[in-house]
């Protein structure tokens, strides 16, 4: 009787740290990243890199699942309406933050997801024509006050390049024409030959017409100076720093996520963000690397929405 007890001692003991003391095994099955965007854009390139790196540190194959349509809300609705349990992730960008305050009608709102980690962000470069003979951002705001309604390239409402330059015009006082334009690089031409004077733009898109000398670059729209263009001054250094913002990538999880899952993802993402491989394929496509844990993830984001509700409640008045 005496070891019948003593046994099952032990037993409630080891049930007892099992139960309080390890967490589940996850992942135990694939994992899906739903993208928002068709194969090929940045959020799907840069989500691919990740995942790959991803599936070896979560022992499982993360299936990267392209969901495009409806201004990027087809892909956040399927993961905000998914099982909570780590296994449907959101590969979030700008858009997962600025479409509801846009949008009146989305199917899925953001306090459906919580933030696990972000892994890269992408500073955007203020470029003007080499034909229009200006060197410093304090120049370009001289010539625009002087000129009111100076073409700039529209990339589309709600975007980091768009929320940038009606910051920056809301700054500065000045005003400019937004022209529209399809996407991708189709506005490169008319700003090289001048029918544009001005675009924020993403990096990898500029560069090379930077290094030629086909378009001048005034400013980088991060908080620090690019490696790729390192004479060329912040926002910030110029003077506005209310106009600062990145593209910015991440992961995004349903609410009620199991913590330890959670905890398993900001792990696997930051070894993703520390591997060379991953950073040189980042870099290759103009972004960098630039880790966030979940706590200030949520820092970040809630900055992000501040400066983007303060331009959708300014916007009318910063461009015409």
């Amino acid at each position: 009787m005496r070891a019948v007890a003593f046994l099952g001692a032990l037993l409630a003991a080891g049930l007892l740290t099992t139960a309080t003391g390890a967490a589940p095994a996850w992942p135990k099955h694939p994992v899906q990243l739903v993208v928002p965007y068709g194969p090929g854009g940045a959020v799907d390139v840069i989500g691919r890199f990740v995942a790959e790196h991803l599936a070896q540190s979560l022992g499982q194959p993360v299936v990267v699942l392209n969901k495009p349509g409806a201004n990027a809300n087809i892909g956040p609705a399927a993961v905000a309406h998914a099982d909570a349990d780590g296994y449907t992730l959101l590969a979030s960008s700008t858009a997962t933050v600025v479409n509801p305050l846009l949008e009146k009608n989305l199917s899925w709102r953001p306090q459906q997801f919580v933030p696990v980690a972000r892994y890269v962000q992408a500073p955007n470069v203020l470029v003007v024509p080499a034909s229009l003979d200006v060197k410093t951002l304090a120049e370009f705001v001289a010539l625009a006050r002087a000129r009111p309604g100076l073409a700039t390239s529209m990339a589309g409402p709600g975007t980091p390049q768009t929320i940038s330059t009606g910051l920056l015009a809301q700054a500065a006082g000045i005003h400019l024409t937004e022209v529209a334009y399809k996407g991708g690089v189709s506005y490169l031409p008319d700003l090289i030959s001048g029918r544009l004077s001005v675009s924020i733009a993403p990096m990898n898109v500029v560069l090379q017409h930077v290094r030629d000398g086909k378009l001048i670059a005034l400013a980088v729209t991060a908080e620090a100076r690019s490696p790729m263009l390192p004479e060329v001054p912040t926002l910030a250094e110029a003077g506005y720093p209310e106009a600062t913002g990145v593209s910015w990538y991440g992961l995004h999880a349903p609410a009620g996520t199991p913590q330890h899952a959670i905890e398993r993802l900001v792990q696997a993402v930051r070894a993703a963000t520390e591997d060379s491989n991953v950073r040189e394929r980042v870099a290759a496509v103009g972004a960098e690397t630039a880790f966030l844990d979940t706590k200030a993830f949520e820092a970040f984001l809630a900055d992000e929405t501040a400066k983007a509700q303060r331009y959708v409640q300014a916007a009318k008045s910063m461009t015409k």
